[in-house]
C-alpha cells in the first residue's frame, strides 16, 4: 500500500468514476466520512457514488447526500454495476473487506484503484493501492479532513461537507470526551466554524432525533437488563430479541447504549450483547488500561480500538454471556 499522499496529484486529473464505501450498519462516522469526501470530490468534476453494504440508522438520514446512498442489500444490481465501472474505490472506516458483509467478495475481486482511509487496528494493507491507517486519530471523518487539507483542497469543504465531517467527529469522540480527542480535532472544528458551520443543529440531529419508543427501551434495558459485577469493575447488558420486537427497535436505536454504564463510579469495562437473528453482536467499552481490541479479538471474533471494540458470537444469548463471564474472570487481574 502506497502512502495516501501519492494520490494527491491525481485528484485534479481527468474526471473519474469513483465509488466510496464503508462498513456494514454505518454509524455517523462512516456515513459522515463517505458523504463528506463525496461532496469534495464532485467539486473536482468526478462522478461519485456512495454505497453502503447494508441499511443504516434513520438518525443519519439528515446528512446532506444521504438520500442518494445506495443500499447494497436492497439495490445489488445497481451497486454491482457501479462498482464494475469504477476507476477508484475509496474504503472508509473499516480495516478489512470482511467488515462489508455481503459486499466483501465483490470488493475483493475488483481490479480498480483502491484507497483506504481508516483508524482501526491491523488493516489489510495488501488489499489497497493507496492508503492511510492511523489508530491515534479520533475518527475517519478527521482523517478525511486531513486528506482534503493535505491535498490542498480545504477551500472545497462547503457547508454540506462540513456538516457531515463534523457529525462523525462528534459521534466518535463522544462529543469530545474520549481520549482520542487531540488538539488536531479542535483545530479542525475551529476551521469548520470559521467557514460558517452551525454546530447546534448537528447535535440536535444526532442526539434529539429519536422516537419515544427508544427512550422507553433505554429505561427498560438499564432497569432490567444491566448487571453490575462490582468485584470485577464490569457492567454487562444482555438484550434478548424479544425486547427488540417489543419496543420496535430499528437499526441505530441501540447506538450509544454501551456507554451508559461507564458513568458508574469504578466501572472499567462494559459489555453489551444484543440477540440478533443470525448472531449475537457484542460491543465493548473501557476506561483506563483495559484493551477492548485484544479482548474482542481473543474471545469474540472482533476487534476495533483500545477502549472501544465490537465482536460477534454464533452461540445462544445465554451461552455467549457465560463465555463473557469466563473471559472477564480470566482477565480479573486487569479489571480489579
Amino acid at each position: 500500500m502506497q502512502a495516501i499522499s501519492e494520490i494527491y496529484p491525481l485528484l485534479a486529473g481527468p474526471a473519474r468514476r469513483i465509488a466510496i464505501t464503508m462498513h456494514q450498519k454505518p454509524d455517523a462516522d462512516a456515513m459522515g466520512s463517505t458523504l463528506g469526501l463525496r461532496h469534495v470530490l464532485v467539486q473536482l468534476g468526478h462522478t461519485v457514488q456512495v454505497i453502503s453494504p447494508t441499511n443504516w440508522a434513520r438518525w443519519v438520514d439528515w446528512m446532506p447526500g444521504a438520500k442518494d446512498v445506495l443500499d447494497y442489500e436492497l439495490h445489488r444490481a445497481a451497486a454491482d454495476a457501479w462498482l464494475d465501472s469504477a476507476d477508484w474505490l475509496f474504503c472508509l472506516d473499516f480495516n478489512h473487506m470482511g467488515r462489508t458483509k455481503n459486499m466483501a467478495p465483490k470488493l475483493t475481486a475488483l481490479k480498480c484503484v483502491k484507497v483506504l482511509i481508516d483508524h482501526h487496528q491491523e488493516p489489510d494493507e495488501a488489499m489497497f493501492t493507496y492508503g492511510v491507517s492511523d489508530t491515534s486519530k479520533s475518527s475517519t471523518c478527521e482523517m478525511v479532513y486531513d486528506f482534503i487539507v493535505g491535498a490542498g483542497l480545504q477551500e472545497k469543504i462547503n457547508d454540506d461537507a462540513a456538516q457531515c465531517l463534523y457529525a462523525g467527529v462528534v459521534a466518535d469522540t463522544g462529543s469530545f470526551r474520549f481520549s482520542s480527542t487531540g488538539a488536531s480535532v479542535h483545530h479542525m472544528v475551529g476551521y469548520l466554524k470559521e467557514r460558517g458551520l452551525d454546530h447546534t443543529k448537528i447535535h440536535e440531529a444526532l442526539y434529539d432525533n429519536y422516537l419515544e419508543n427508544r427512550l422507553r427501551f433505554l429505561g427498560h434495558v438499564l432497569m432490567n437488563r444491566m448487571e453490575v459485577i462490582y468485584e470485577l469493575n464490569t457492567a454487562l447488558i444482555s438484550i434478548p430479541k424479544a425486547d427488540l420486537l417489543k419496543f420496535d427497535i430499528k437499526t441505530g436505536d441501540t447506538e450509544g447504549l454501551v456507554n451508559y454504564p461507564l458513568s458508574i463510579q469504578g466501572i472499567k469495562l462494559v459489555g453489551l450483547c444484543i440477540d440478533r437473528d443470525e448472531e449475537r453482536k457484542w460491543s465493548f467499552r473501557s476506561k483506563g488500561e483495559f484493551d477492548c481490541n485484544t479482548f474482542a479479538r481473543r474471545y469474540f471474533e472482533g476487534g476495533g480500538h483500545f477502549n472501544a471494540a465490537g465482536g460477534r458470537d454464533s452461540l445462544s444469548l445465554s451461552e455467549t454471556v457465560r463465555r463473557f463471564r469466563e473471559a472477564i474472570n480470566e482477565n480479573s487481574s486487569v479489571l480489579q
